[in-house]
């Protein structure tokens, strides 16, 4: 508080009992009574003026369709303590976090919030909530693209031939469907034939017939891995960082990598 002029306040009651040091910061509650200010502690507030302390407990329920072990692992991962607690009458799952909110499982479709109100509760509180509501949008959001990645492995396929096609024009320039599905490359007045499965060329031409070879083999290292992901389901979610939810995937090749697929 500011005052305009030089104010005096009186300690009372418990704050009374020890006279502080030179310098030492008195905490209590500062109370206006007339023309005079009276600095007490709380728990005295009620035996030297009308005024009373109370505490506020608030509730919350959140729809979570979720693995209750699922939001406890994720809040572990922000808070530094999330403790399991006892719950006899029930004898559903429960635990602290942060020692100000209490997480407790309702039913398969809701979780309730308890927490004692005050500054720092209510912000453990809204992180909670932020966190709950973001691990429902990942759980619908996973559903949606398996649904969508049912595509077939012949669609793939002809998706990775269009743009292994639209490389090689761009490289070449002529060329064209020749028979049984192989590619014919015109440069300069040499021929190559590419047969796109196996990835072997016919040309009389021996540098043309190098330079399609190598050229083919380095597109389709470069395509295939990008078409896989790209079109493929990320059944398996690792965990969600800034703009992104990441998710493990297995290439062609068999390697396992991490996919960032962004917001």
């Amino acid at each position: 508080m500011y005052f305009n002029s030089e104010k005096m306040a009186k300690t009372i009651g418990r704050l009374a009992e020890k006279t502080p040091e030179v310098g030492e910061t008195v905490c209590g509650l500062l109370v206006k009574k007339v023309f005079t200010y009276q600095i007490m502690a709380p728990d005295d507030l009620h035996v030297f003026s009308q005024l009373s302390t109370a505490n506020s407990s608030q509730r919350i329920t959140i729809a979570y369709s979720g693995a209750f072990g699922v939001l406890k692992h994720r809040l572990k991962q922000i808070f530094e303590s999330v403790e399991s607690l006892p719950d006899e009458e029930s004898e559903r799952p429960v635990f602290c976090v942060h020692e100000r909110l209490t997480v407790k499982y309702e039913s398969e479709k809701h979780i309730s919030l308890h927490w004692r109100s005050d500054p720092i509760s209510d912000m453990v509180s809204d992180s909670v909530v932020a966190l709950v509501l973001n691990i429902s949008r990942e759980t619908a959001r996973v559903v949606v693209e398996s649904e969508e990645a049912t595509k077939t492995e012949e669609e793939n396929n002809k998706k990775a031939e269009e743009v292994i096609h639209a490389l090689l024009v761009s490289l070449f320039g002529d060329v064209k469907f020749g028979e049984n599905g192989k590619l014919v490359i015109s440069v300069d007045g040499n021929v190559a034939h590419l047969d796109k499965q196996s990835g072997n060329v016919e040309s009389v031409n021996e540098s043309l017939k190098e330079r399609v070879r190598v050229a083919f083999q380095r597109i389709q290292n470069a395509v295939k891995p990008i078409l896989y992901l790209s079109l493929s389901s990320f059944p398996q979610c690792i965990g969600t960082r800034g703009y992104g939810t990441v998710y493990k995937a297995e290439l062609p090749n068999g390697r396992v990598i991490a996919v960032k697929k962004l917001h």
